[in-house]
């Protein structure tokens, strides 16, 4: 008698069916189904995503492979980024498309309720359905704005239920979500425009399964983008094999070795049952759309710092000290005491800190290693402490909770808490005006005024484009 297999580090359900219901979802969603309020959210996500491929497209993490890429080349099917014209395949145009999203860590962030689930905050969604949209559309040619944002939001949605559904252990065994979970939004995406039906689907959900990847133990190097780089090059490589005829496991999401048990530990019964585009992740719980290129966990400490010292007219030379009291929940993953560079500057509240006390700000210029190797930011770092305190610990981790104290040279103390309802989350959002001021912000040094001003008028009309690559057109204005 053949003996039952069992899977003794995970815990799934007898019975699961999330892979048909993602590729039945994947294959009969129409663009009916979306909501105003999704398609209003999902045009501030495009108009941000778009800023975001300009941003880190001068970046070193970008150039270089979009020199590998073009030294590769091939089908000339997809605008590789800073590279006007010219074209490479598809899957190739995506990875360096897509890392150059998340370069800065600047792209937005999906929001929980569960309190299970570590900050409450999941994967980075917008960049990879938007990429895998946008590489495939080009190979499609004649894509239009409705049904670019169908595929948009059907990739946004498989990804954040995704991410929603599976065990938080996925991300405290150091796994990076947006990396790992990613690649079934940019395939969903990219599957949703080359019209792939049937077990087809499933196959490519298949493909995803296997491709997901990335850990956490790269935060702070160039790796991290390109995590996000590589779920979108292997989801839109998992449609196109899907399409082609490749085959995998048609139910690999499922059961004790599918990818909710492997790499999540398992996956949470009763949060199945809401199915997928019942109600919209985007719509509810929402999204978080980042006023500063780091680790969403430090904005609320960085607003504090703004508010402290724009408001007491502190001066950097004046500050003796400055210390930052938190939970684990924030201390822990930003884990850097002083920033060398800019990229461990996304994960060190000294280094956002200093930024402001500096500067007044912390945006794309503040976090370039110029400014956060210099002499003023290296010693404003060794200024400021970082303590846990066990108070706010013991309120949970469903808030981004922090306290500042500002002491001056001449003893003159300025304190506060960081406002719980985050800046830039569903509670707090950023205004049109902010989003497009920060979408100036990404393309600094890049795209003229001008050139901005044509990308943002045209994500706000895609719905009323005929054909939506133009887009990808405008990014290299």
């Amino acid at each position: 008698m053949a003996s039952i297999q069992k899977n003794p580090f995970a815990i799934v359900p007898d019975s699961m069916t999330v892979t048909q219901d993602a590729a039945k979802f994947i294959e009969n969603v129409t663009f009916n189904d979306l909501s105003k309020e999704t398609l209003r959210v999902g045009t501030r996500c495009l108009l941000d995503g778009l800023g975001l491929y300009v941003a880190g497209s001068d970046h070193e993490c970008v150039t270089v492979l979009a020199d590998v890429a073009k030294q590769s080349a091939g089908a000339p099917e997809a605008l590789l980024l800073g590279h006007g014209d010219f074209k490479v395949p598809a899957p190739m145009a995506a990875r360096v498309l897509g890392t150059s999203g998340h370069t800065h860590d600047w792209d937005d962030s999906q929001v929980s309720l569960d309190p299970d689930h570590v900050y409450g905050l999941l994967t980075h969604p917008t960049i990879p359905p938007l990429t895998g949209t946008m590489v495939v559309s080009q190979m499609l040619g004649g894509v239009s704005g409705k049904d670019f944002m169908l595929a948009f939001m059907t990739g946004f949605e498989v990804e954040c239920k995704i991410s929603e559904w599976m065990f938080s252990q996925h991300y405290k065994r150091g796994f990076h979500s947006s990396g790992t979970v990613g690649t079934f939004g940019a395939y969903a995406a990219a599957a949703k425009l080359l019209g792939i039906k049937g077990d087809a689907l499933r196959y490519g959900l298949g493909m995803a399964a296997s491709f997901a990847s990335g850990i956490r133990i790269n935060f702070g190097t160039m790796t991290k983008p390109l995590h996000v780089g590589r779920a979108c090059e292997n989801g839109v490589t998992a449609a196109i094999l899907a399409k082609a005829g490749y085959t995998a496991d048609p139910s690999a999401l499922d059961g004790i070795w599918g990818f909710f048990a492997v790499q999540g530990g398992g996956v949470t019964a009763e949060k199945i049952a809401q199915g997928f585009g019942k109600t919209w992740t985007i719509d509810h719980p929402g999204v978080s759309i980042k006023p500063y290129p780091c680790g969403v966990l430090t904005h609320p400490s960085a607003d504090l710092m703004v508010r402290l010292v724009k408001g007491n007219n502190v001066r950097s030379e004046d500050i003796e000290s400055v210390v930052l009291s938190a939970g684990s929940n924030i201390l822990n993953p930003i884990r850097y005491p002083i920033a060398k560079n800019h990229l461990q500057a996304k994960f060190s509240l000294p280094a956002i800190l200093s930024m402001v006390a500096l500067n007044g700000k912390a945006g794309k210029y503040e976090f370039s290693d110029e400014f956060v190797g210099g002499d003023p930011m290296q010693a404003m770092q060794k200024r400021i402490t970082c303590q846990f305190d066990p108070e706010i610990e013991a309120m949970g981790f469903d808030k981004m909770r922090s306290k500042i104290k500002i002491i001056l040279k001449n003893g003159t103390v300025h304190e506060g808490k960081a406002d719980e309802r985050y800046r830039g989350g569903p509670e707090n959002p950023l205004s049109n005006e902010d989003l497009e001021g920060k979408v100036f912000s990404c393309t600094e040094g890049v795209l003229s005024d001008a050139a901005t001003r044509r990308l943002i008028d045209h994500a706000w009309k895609i719905l009323d484009l005929p054909d939506a690559t133009i887009l990808a057109k405008l990014l290299h204005e």
